[in-house]
């Protein structure tokens, strides 16, 4: 049983790993290039290094607080997953130390509630003092995962609202050192990071979550669809993601030559097509893993190249 799995670890798990592993903090700090590769390609240099720390502490908040409201807010859902002995083991970056330490007893509800409420309140504080439309931002972003959660068994089309909150930090990223973007590159910009989410991380995780989303009566596309289609959908998007990938340079301040766009082009092929492409050929639930493990580090890819140009324009 995966309870006992857990209970048998516990003892090598620090209370503070249990509260990183309640917000993922290993993906969330992978998913906090998304806003400061946004921010850096809008800009195209450096922001005053005031607005980089605080920018940084507000991201990392806001991270933490909204993968830890996902455990809050869907609590009931991973309690029957271990009342029904369902939660498998995971081999991907949302289980490094343990999953859903409060649904294994492992935290308590009230700290883990706690623990959301006080990342909230300083990356509501960050946001504000970053720009006030940061926090109108950031406040959508978590009704936006808090309807994603209760939507779980109701309906395959809460993937929609997963590609909006994951474009949320990118959003705030960009009023954060400019509050009058060009609607044109917030447009580009929600679409690669929406179709990111959608192909490269939403979908495959769910493919990884057949048998135990089966069980509990789950809504997600992979089960909605079947195979086929979901990987329709996974292709679709990822090559959306590719294209996009190969416009939105064109409209940094920095003036991207066209090498950077080939490196990240090269990027996306490596950790999402590619990935992608295995996935289709063996349906395997591995592989499903190992796209979402890879595209994962497509924010981080694309981060590198900017920020290579960005200091090599100073």
């Amino acid at each position: 049983m995966a309870i006992s799995s857990a209970a048998r670890r516990q003892s090598g798990i620090s209370r503070i790993k249990l509260f990183l592993a309640l917000s993922r903090t290993t993906h969330g700090l992978l998913d906090m290039a998304t806003p400061a590769f946004a921010a850096l390609l809008w800009l195209g240099e450096m922001p005053p290094p005031s607005i980089v720390l605080l920018g940084l502490l507000t991201t990392f908040a806001g991270y933490t607080a909204v993968y830890a409201l996902n455990d809050v807010i869907g609590y009931r859902q991973d309690k029957e997953k271990i009342e029904k002995s369902i939660l498998l083991d995971r081999n991907d970056l949302d289980a490094v130390w343990v999953r859903h330490p409060m649904a294994q007893d492992l935290l308590s509800f009230r700290a883990g509630l706690i623990w959301a409420l006080g990342w909230s309140v300083v990356a509501a504080v960050g946001a504000f003092l970053l720009n006030p439309v940061c926090l109108y931002i950031f406040m959508a972003g978590c009704i936006l995962e808090a309807l994603y959660c209760l939507l779980l068994k109701i309906t395959h089309h809460r993937v929609i609202i997963s590609g909006g909150v994951k474009t949320s930090g990118a959003l705030a990223a960009v009023f954060a050192v400019d509050p009058s973007p060009d609607i044109r590159f917030l447009v580009l910009l929600f679409l690669l990071f929406f179709f990111w989410e959608i192909g490269g991380q939403n979908v495959p995780n769910d493919w990884s979550d057949v048998e135990e989303d089966l069980k509990l009566n789950v809504r997600t596309v992979p089960i909605r669809f079947g195979p086929d289609r979901s990987l329709s959908i996974i292709l679709t998007s990822l090559l959306i993601t590719l294209a996009l990938t190969a416009v939105i340079f064109s409209f940094s301040r920095a003036m991207f030559p066209w090498p950077y766009v080939f490196l990240a082009l090269a990027a996306a092929g490596v950790l999402l097509v590619h990935p992608a492409w295995r996935l289709c050929r063996s349906k395997k639930t591995m592989d499903a893993m190992k796209l979402f493990n890879k595209a994962s580090l497509f924010p981080l890819s694309l981060l590198v190249i900017t920020l290579i140009k960005v200091l090599s324009n100073r």
